[in-house]
């Protein structure tokens, strides 16, 4: 059973991701009291595996190119980044004493590329900012007075909070924290939700027994894709990506994973083709495929005429039959523009993010819902989605800022 209704004096902040901390740090900054739930027992878990092998903290592509990685939501996406963008993120760290660099790609990361100090450094000076921090304290929605309730170890907690942030991120990593069990709760609440779908993902193809037992984690580079808008338009980009046991990922293929996963969504699957040799023009390698063999098999044949050897003329093999792959011109067609039947995106839990969420039409501009007075939502949990490369985290901190401050604004107007 529950025990008495705790009322706060301010802002309660659901969600100890950067977008919650960043809610709390301006509210906080604003005179607002304020208190922080997190499901786990400890904040930023998804930032600091996000970090494991470098925190790419966000991207030095200057504007517009910047906003217009957020698709059909990068007008209001470049709004946040207004207030709150790539070089206020990195002046910010500067100020935890995490001093940054642009790499080679334009990512930017830390010097020590590492999360956890920036992290550390974070909550501690929250704390020291006066922030309360609840963590094993797992938001089950609101009750029917609207109090915020919460299931801990012991029991349930309910509360009572002038104003909330909801910072509870999408769907993807649940271990983490981010299992999407919000989407019921606020949907009751008359909060206008988009279904939560994969993004950054992988995708199924079905591969033959043998080609995935004897090829999955062989990375393809480099690789050109090829794939088709909407419009019937082709468009291509260069990569690297991994074949998997089941079918494809890595950083090319989750660059695509938006118009991939929608193909699939509006047609049943997905054509993605892939130039295995981009080195070469088609009119090059028909002639150096048509070379005699002089005796040599095929595929030493492959490898010294074209340089095409491993998974890449194993995977020629899983598209081609025996007696298609005896003809150059076919096969030198194919190596430069080897199709790949799509099936369906991995499982959301598998995904880097996740797209759908609360629907921004929901929100005003200060993202508090217009369904709800006084609840505000920011982060992975709204309904926007970006590529991998520190647009992520850089969405995440400049809604978690807006959302706080339209927060501390709101309470500080009720106060009047």
């Amino acid at each position: 059973m529950p025990g008495p209704v705790i009322q706060l004096p301010g802002l309660a902040i659901v969600g100890g991701g950067p977008a919650g901390l960043m809610a709390a740090e301006v509210a906080r900054a604003a005179g607002i009291e304020v208190d922080l739930y997190e499901a786990k027992g400890s904040v930023g878990r998804k930032f600091l595996i996000a970090g494991k092998g470098g925190l790419n903290l966000t991207h030095a592509e200057p504007m517009p190119g910047f906003a217009r990685r957020y698709g059909v939501r990068g007008t209001e996406v470049a709004a946040w980044l207004a207030d709150f963008g790539a070089d206020e993120l990195r002046q910010w760290a500067r100020g935890l004493g995490v001093e940054t660099y642009v790499g080679s790609s334009d990512r930017v990361f830390p010097l020590d590329r590492k999360a956890a100090p920036l992290l550390r450094g974070w909550v501690r000076r929250l704390k020291e900012q006066g922030v309360r921090f609840h963590v094993l304290h797992r938001w089950e929605g609101w009750d029917a007075d609207g109090h915020l309730r919460f299931s801990t170890p012991e029991d349930e907690v309910l509360v009572r909070a002038p104003a909330t942030v909801l910072a509870t991120g999408g769907g993807s990593w649940p271990q983490l924290g981010s299992d999407g069990a919000w989407v019921d709760a606020v949907a009751a609440a008359g909060i206008d939700v988009a279904p939560l779908v994969p993004s950054n993902c992988g995708f199924d193809i079905g591969w033959s027994q043998h080609f995935a037992n004897r090829h999955a984690g062989a990375p393809l580079k480099p690789v050109i894709a090829h794939w088709q808008d909407p419009d019937g338009s082709w468009r291509s980009l260069q990569g690297e990506c991994v074949v998997t046991t089941t079918g494809i990922e890595g950083s090319l293929v989750y660059a695509l994973s938006v118009p991939l996963r929608d193909a699939i969504s509006r047609d049943g699957h997905a054509i993605l083709h892939l130039d295995l040799v981009p080195g070469r023009d088609l009119e090059r390698l028909r002639s150096d495929l048509a070379k005699p063999r002089k005796g040599r098999s095929l595929s030493e044949h492959l490898r010294r005429q074209a340089g095409v050897d491993g998974v890449k003329a194993s995977l020629l093999r899983e598209v081609l039959d025996a007696q298609a792959i005896a003809d150059m011109d076919l096969v030198a067609a194919t190596l430069k523009r080897l199709a790949l039947v799509l099936r369906r995106p991995r499982p959301m839990a598998e995904a880097i993010s996740t797209g759908g969420g609360v629907r921004l039409e929901a929100l005003d501009q200060g993202l508090m819902a217009t369904a709800r007075p006084g609840v505000f939502c920011a982060g992975e949990m709204l309904d926007w989605e970006a590529p991998t490369g520190g647009y992520l985290l850089t969405a995440c901190f400049a809604s978690g800022l807006r959302a706080g401050r339209a927060a501390a604004r709101w309470l500080q107007a009720g106060r009047d």
